[in-house]
Formats: C-alpha cells, sequence, structure tokens
C-alpha cells in the first residue's frame, strides 16, 4: 500500500486505521503539496557505495525542499518518533552518510534524482545502521507573503492569522554490515468482534530476533468451517527496526458480501514483497468463535 506511490497529505478516513501499523514513509505536518519519493526505503548491503533517491513534484505549483538526515526511533506500535539522539542500543547511520542536492526545487511534474553515498570506518562492527532523509518543504514567495499579511492584520484588528501547512516526509536509509540476520514470529493473535463504530480486526505481535530489521507484507485470510479461503486483508511494507524486538498492531478486516465470520479461522502471514520472492517469513492462527 505505501510503497511506490505518492501520498497526500490529508489521508482519507477510510484508511487511516490501515495506515497506523505502517508508517514506512514519516510526514511530519498536512498539506496541500503531493511529492512522490521512490523508492519509499533506501538498504546500502556491505557491497553498495551508493544509492538513487527520485523525488517528483505532483503538485500544480513549483516546490523547494530542503534535505537533511535524521534519526527516528520505531516505537513498539509503530511510530516513527524524531530523536536528537539515538537511545543507548540503537546505532544510527548518519556518521557514514552523505548525499547530494541538500536543496531541490521542483516545477510541477519535474523530477529530481537525490544520490545517497555511503563510508564505512575500517572497524566497522557487523550489524545494521539506520538514520532518516528527511525533505521539509519550503514556503514560496506567496506563502510567505500570506503569513506576513495575516501578521499585520493581526496586528491592527481582530482578524485571525491563516498560515498555510507545509509538507515534511522522511524514508529510512539503512545500512547493513558483515553477516546480519533476523527471523520473526507473529504471536499474541486475538479476533476482535465488530463493534458499535468498529469493523472487525485482528490484533497480534511482530517478535523480531537478530541484528538486522525485518521488512514484508501482512495478509489475512480466513478459512471457513467447510474449507474456503477467503482474503480479509493485505498490507504492505510492514517493518520492525532494529532493535525493536516486538511491534505491536491492528489489522482492520474487510469482509467480502455475503461472508460471515463464524467458526473457522483466520491465518495471518509476514511475507517478503512480490518482488522479492513471497517467502512466507512467519505465520500465525486464531480461531474464530
Amino acid at each position: 500500500m505505501i510503497n511506490d506511490v505518492f501520498f497526500r497529505a490529508m489521508v482519507h478516513p477510510a484508511l487511516r486505521t490501515m495506515l497506523l501499523i505502517l508508517p514506512t514513509v514519516a510526514w511530519t505536518a498536512p498539506a496541500q503539496a503531493e511529492l512522490m519519493i521512490f523508492p519509499t526505503r533506501v538498504v546500502l548491503d556491505t557491497a553498495d557505495r551508493s544509492a538513487q533517491v527520485e523525488l517528483v513534484n505532483r503538485d500544480t505549483k513549483t516546490a523547494s525542499y530542503r534535505i537533511n538526515i535524521i534519526y527516528r526511533r520505531m516505537t513498539e506500535t509503530g511510530e516513527l518518533v524524531e530523536a536528537a539522539q539515538p537511545p543507548a542500543g540503537e546505532q544510527a547511520a548518519d556518521g557514514m552518510l552523505y548525499f547530494t542536492p541538500r536543496l531541490v526545487t521542483l516545477k510541477p511534474g519535474e523530477s529530481q534524482i537525490v544520490r545517497v553515498m555511503v563510508r564505512r570506518p575500517a572497524n566497522l562492527a557487523p550489524g545494521e545502521y539506520r538514520s532518516h532523509l528527511q525533505f521539509d518543504r519550503l514556503p514560496d514567495i506567496e506563502e510567505t507573503s500570506n503569513i506576513e499579511v495575516a501578521a499585520t492584520a493581526k496586528e491592527n484588528s481582530s482578524a485571525s492569522i491563516r498560515l498555510t501547512a507545509l509538507v515534511g516526509a522522511s524514508i529510512p536509509v539503512i545500512i547493513r554490515h558483515g553477516q546480519t540476520e533476523a527471523k520473526v514470529t507473529l504471536d499474541n493473535l486475538t479476533f476482535v468482534p465488530a463493534g458499535f463504530e468498529a469493523g472487525p480486526s485482528l490484533t497480534f505481535e511482530m517478535t523480531r530476533q537478530g541484528n538486522r530489521s525485518v521488512y514484508g507484507d501482512v495478509s489475512a485470510t480466513y478459512e471457513t468451517p467447510t474449507g474456503k479461503a477467503v482474503e480479509l486483508g493485505n498490507v504492505s511494507g510492514v517493518a520492525v527496526y532494529v532493535p525493536n524486538p516486538v511491534r505491536r498492531a491492528r489489522l482492520p478486516l474487510t469482509l467480502p458480501s455475503g461472508v460471515v465470520l463464524k467458526g473457522g479461522t483466520i491465518v495471518l502471514r509476514y511475507s517478503l514483497g512480490v518482488s522479492e520472492g513471497g517467502t512466507v517469513m512467519a505465520e500465525g492462527r486464531v480461531a474464530v468463535p
């Protein structure tokens, strides 16, 4: 769902619950502009020295972005929170990352390649290191003028100040060095029946072991008492980053017309993406009352 697409800053309400479990791209503010970023995740393995990120302005106005490297830590619920310094046990990649350009101005429909390079120190310990490439939209001349005019009006009358929200987005940049491996299991699966305002859902935990993160797709299938398989949900780009051992999530379930969840089993799978072979990394089951 999140990979290889452009994002509107104002997310449709029907998608918000689904997006809660997979903030691969972290947006820092709502906005009117649209920016496409591809890919939405950069992985530099041991033999890799550089990568490219493409930006495309899908707005109808020219937009400028300042690019920086920041650190975001993942909470147990998958939220990516900016941190001034990596907490103990978390390995940032910022000291090894270099990129160009640092400022991008894009006309409507225009694209720009940002080159990301890595320089590993000779004594670098095996493992995974991560930081985020941050794209902050800068106010244009018209927006700045609107703010100044509104501020002046506020001083002379009771008029309110109208500020234009600017977009900010960040994508993870991961450096892997030496031998890295990871395993994941799906634990504590719980079926939650439909409530007063919400439809049925599945809560679960993703337990990660090893010195690298995991990244894949989550799918839920209902096996009816008669043996029929019905797809209930499929979400792409779900990660558990180092050093987090657990990620707790909820997957809303979508029932096809005529399907009733009664008896049978819900099967939850965590798999590599189709482009990576689609191998199932973990599977869990929960009975439906």
